[in-house]
């Protein structure tokens, strides 16, 4: 009997290593051919082709809509390659045709919730690949433009659980009878109201508000009130803006940026005001708390209210700030002149 690893494995052994020679010989051939072979003849440069079956054609399907486009019309020139500037025009035209954004939750006028809605949004990407699937394939192709849903930032239990302890209020008072500027300051509380500020988050006045405009439902206010200056569309702007800077100031969170009229004004005591402009000022708070902020924003009958809300457990430190009394509010007519305006920003002032 053989001793234990005397050699009986050695043809096993032999047989591994002529399978390994042989492998490498087949390889060695085939290079060899390749660089034999004639080369093979160039890509056919692509050439758009004009609509017709021969190109196929992409079928868009959209709500109440149809887009048909053919492969030549997104080719780069004298390439088959996709163009990617057309490529970006195509589906910026389809996001404008599906996009909307979510609508947060909201209190109504009776003080009951509205509901979230969620937005939607093109999925660029998963287009572009459905896109290119199509360009570099045959034939015609069919499909919807897929779309992603985005959630809104504020839900109902979100909003119905910030709704328990005030921790800032502020009020002032206005004219209802100067209805285009009542109007104005109406408008604006309604949006500003319901707003959430999240831990952390920066608010700012002009980009919760948005543009003033008439498209927006804003009229023309000339009217003034002791020296503040008339802007046009948008008066009394201000009047919203100064009574949410009091009421955050009460509830003790930090003020980011805020502007005063180089005039006092009549709804808030000298130095209290916040002056906004679309092109200009702005009124930004940070929210330094470990709980969100909600505001609560009230405007009829002459009386404009802000009050911020947040969770039972938080912990703040409010500040005292000197309040208004209701009373008739003294308006007079005027023109701005030259020099007029804030220190420090433009003449048009909300």
């Amino acid at each position: 009997m053989p001793a234990a690893g005397s050699g009986e494995n050695k043809p096993v052994r032999r047989r591994s290593v002529m399978r390994e020679v042989c492998a490498l010989i087949r390889m060695l051939l085939a290079g060899l051919l390749a660089l034999l072979a004639p080369a093979p003849d160039p890509a056919p440069v692509f050439a758009p082709v004009p609509s017709g079956a021969e190109d196929g054609a992409l079928t868009i399907r959209l709500p109440g809509e149809t887009i048909r486009i053919h492969r030549g019309e997104f080719a780069l020139p004298g390439t088959g390659f996709v163009d990617p500037d057309r490529l970006d025009r195509l589906a910026d035209s389809l996001a404008a045709k599906l996009d909307y954004p979510a609508k947060n939750a909201k209190f109504t006028a009776s003080g009951a919730i509205e509901p979230e809605r969620p937005g939607r949004r093109l999925d660029r990407p998963a287009f572009e690949s459905r896109f290119y699937a199509f360009f570099y394939g045959k034939g015609e192709a069919e499909f919807w433009p897929p779309v992603r849903l985005v959630p809104a930032k504020v839900d109902s239990e979100l909003l119905a659980g910030l709704n328990e302890k005030v921790i800032g209020r502020y009020v002032t008072y206005y004219n209802p009878n100067n209805r285009n500027r009542a109007h104005n300051i109406e408008l604006a509380s309604k949006t500003l109201d319901s707003t959430v500020v999240f831990p952390g988050e920066t608010f700012s006045f002009n980009r919760t508000i948005g543009r003033r405009t008439t498209e927006r439902g804003y009229k023309e206010a000339p009217v003034i009130v002791r020296g503040e200056l008339s802007e046009g569309v948008g008066g009394g702007i201000c009047q919203v803006s100064s009574t949410l800077f009091n009421a955050v100031d009460n509830a003790g969170l930090q003020i980011v940026e805020r502007y005063a009229h180089s005039r006092n004004v009549a709804y808030v005591p000298p130095g209290r005001d916040a002056t906004v402009s679309w092109y200009g000022p702005d009124f930004a708070f940070r929210n330094t708390l470990d709980q969100p902020v909600l505001i609560r924003s009230f405007a009829a009958r002459g009386t404009m209210r802000v009050v911020l809300y947040s969770t039972e457990s938080v912990r703040h430190h409010p500040r005292a700030v000197p309040g208004m009394r209701p009373g008739r509010i003294e308006e007079v007519r005027d023109t701005p002149h030259r020099g007029d305006g804030m220190i420090g920003a433009g003449r048009n002032l909300f």
